[in-house]
């Protein structure tokens, strides 16, 4: 029987792995409309910069697959055209060894552009999440969808 879109038979949770990308994100998540746009849509004033994961297995990238597809998430408008769209799902994320206090609330940032990577996922949360949960490159993170 499917519960918020999601059979009980199925992951709401993937795990990644955390490694570093190019930076582009950070001047993104800077910029005044955008961190306005998500702490209205988040409920939080997100720490400006978004960590990347990449799916650790291949039932990861199928559960992420899957959110996309069946989790309703919510839309992050640009205010013109010289920005794109964006898809933002709910999320806990944690350390392997995390307890529920050591969680971080966020969210997953999907940019709608043309040849976005399937297997990168950018989280963003109202804190470093790296010195939050004491992780780095190579570590590895699990994320509950929410939404």
């Amino acid at each position: 029987m499917p519960v918020n879109g999601w059979r009980v038979s199925e992951r709401r949770k993937l795990e990644g792995i955390i490694f570093s990308d190019l930076g582009a994100a950070a001047g993104f998540m800077a910029l005044d409309w955008v961190q306005r746009a998500l702490q209205q849509r988040l409920g939080f004033a997100p720490f400006p910069a978004t960590l990347n994961l990449r799916p650790k297995a291949r039932e990861d990238a199928l559960a992420w697959e899957r959110a996309q597809r069946e989790l309703k998430g919510v839309d992050l408008l640009p205010p013109n055209s010289d920005f794109c769209n964006a898809h933002i799902f709910l999320v806990e994320i944690s350390g392997a060894a995390a307890t529920p206090a050591e969680s971080v609330k966020g969210a997953v940032l999907l940019p709608r552009v043309a040849n976005y990577p399937k297997d990168k996922i950018e989280v963003v949360a109202s804190v470093r999440i790296k010195d939050r949960l004491g992780v780095r490159d190579g570590d590895q993170l699990t994320l509950e969808f929410l939404n």
